[in-house]
């Protein structure tokens, strides 16, 4: 039953790894001077962590998330065997980092009016994608482990 809930869930999981592959390849596009119809790199990057540093860290979450979907699709292997403590982890994790994006939002707001409702924001939505697939995972292990 648990393979059969994960292949359900995803298309779900592949379609925000396919919205962050889509944030990151078009960030390494305007990185490389091809911006055309893009964003400038304002717009994609906070700056919070140096641009040669994010690719890296980007690349392992493709990695890590993409064994995560390959996993939900065909139903089984390490990220479809429920785990309770891991659904706990990942929803605590995933209900923090959604919650701290939230407030980021705010702030940007609040100190950058002349931004509202989307210039700069493109960092914070991405990242509540990435909370999102944490969040789904994580409700999977909890609601599906034995207790």
């Amino acid at each position: 039953m648990n393979n059969t809930i994960a292949r359900r869930l995803a298309p779900i999981l592949w379609v925000i790894l396919f919205i962050f592959i889509l944030r990151v390849t078009g960030q390494m596009l305007v990185a490389l001077g091809w911006q055309g119809f893009l964003p400038s790199m304002e717009q994609w990057h906070s700056g919070i962590i140096p641009y040669p540093w994010l690719v890296p860290s980007q690349i392992i979450i493709i990695i890590l998330y993409g064994k995560v979907c390959l996993d939900f699709s065909r139903g089984k292997g390490f990220f479809v065997t429920p785990r309770r403590g891991l659904g706990k982890g990942l929803l605590i994790l995933g209900s923090i980092y959604f919650g701290i994006m939230i407030i980021r939002y705010i702030i940007r707001m609040v100190f950058h009016p002349e931004a509202r409702w989307f210039g700069g924001t493109i960092p914070i939505f991405l990242h509540l994608v990435l909370s999102t697939f944490l969040l789904i995972v994580g409700n999977f292990h909890w609601r599906y482990s034995r207790k």
